[in-house]
């Protein structure tokens, strides 16, 4: 497994040794220990998500506030998506940055984006699924949105490989601007 922190140092893209030949692949997904050690962290994952989305589905920014903050390990099983982590950490000097990455049954990278952050992506190819493991349970109470397309972060959503606007939930479509939205200490 090798891990690579990002321009923002606490985002880690993660690509695991993967075996293949004529017949297919192997690789493990995850294993614990292999991931302290490649990324310096000791985390504890409690939930394990699974989504299916079709090309043009944004789903983002997310993101829980304290008690009940997430972090969560990200990858794609199925098809492909530009995957994104926004800090919202008021007293880090990347405060209202973002990096992004590709994520692909192909490349088998995964995304570490700890506590602090919020989180989205957009699905590039005809579907995909996209697995999560997360650091604390869903809280609703606590979950919060701030709109994809928000002027002051200027995320660089890769429209242009889409045909039409990004779909959204109802939720998403009603994110807040990012100077309303409640961000980390």
């Amino acid at each position: 497994m090798q891990a690579t922190r990002l321009a923002i140092p606490e985002v880690i893209l993660i690509a695991p040794k993967v075996f293949g030949d004529a017949r297919g692949f192997f690789y493990e997904s995850f294993n614990q220990q292999a991931f302290n050690t490649a990324t310096g962290l000791e985390v504890n994952f409690v939930q394990d998500n699974h989504s299916r989305s079709t090309q043009g589905v944004l789903r983002g920014l997310h993101y829980q506030l304290p008690p009940h903050a997430q972090g969560k390990l990200v990858r794609v099983t199925r098809g492909a998506v530009f995957d994104v982590a926004v800090d919202i950490r008021k007293s880090s000097p990347t405060f209202g940055q973002w990096v992004g990455t590709e994520l692909t049954e192909d490349n088998h990278h995964q995304l570490w984006v700890p506590p602090g952050f919020a989180h989205g992506f957009v699905v590039l190819s005809e579907t995909a699924d996209f697995l999560y493991k997360t650091t604390d349970y869903y809280a609703a109470t606590h979950e919060r949105c701030i709109a994809w397309d928000d002027a002051t972060l200027a995320v660089g959503w890769p429209l242009g490989r889409l045909e039409g606007k990004p779909s959204l939930s109802a939720k998403d479509a009603q994110g807040a601007a990012f100077t309303a939205a409640e961000a980390f200490p």
